[in-house]
């Protein structure tokens, strides 16, 4: 499973979106009414049980939720 699906898969589950198409470009912080603050908490913590790494408050930053690519380069810097 590509590291792609992953995150789509935590971000569907985080959520409760359901089956909805996720790709790449899809626009997701502004774009996704179940994003909120606390969905953005939860979905970190979310990444941070699956994949065992440690999101600092310093690092979280609205770039990363602005797309699904976005997110999931996110999650590989925080794996390299």
């Amino acid at each position: 499973m590509s590291q792609l699906t992953q995150v789509s898969h935590i971000l569907r589950t985080t959520l409760g979106l359901g089956p909805v198409t996720l790709a790449e470009t899809t626009l997701l912080l502004g774009s996704l009414p179940e994003l909120d603050s606390m969905a953005v908490a939860n979905l970190i913590l979310a990444l941070e049980q699956h994949y065992g790494f440690e999101v600092r408050d310093d690092e979280i930053s609205a770039r990363h939720f602005a797309t699904l690519g976005a997110l999931t380069a996110f999650v590989d810097s925080k794996l390299a």
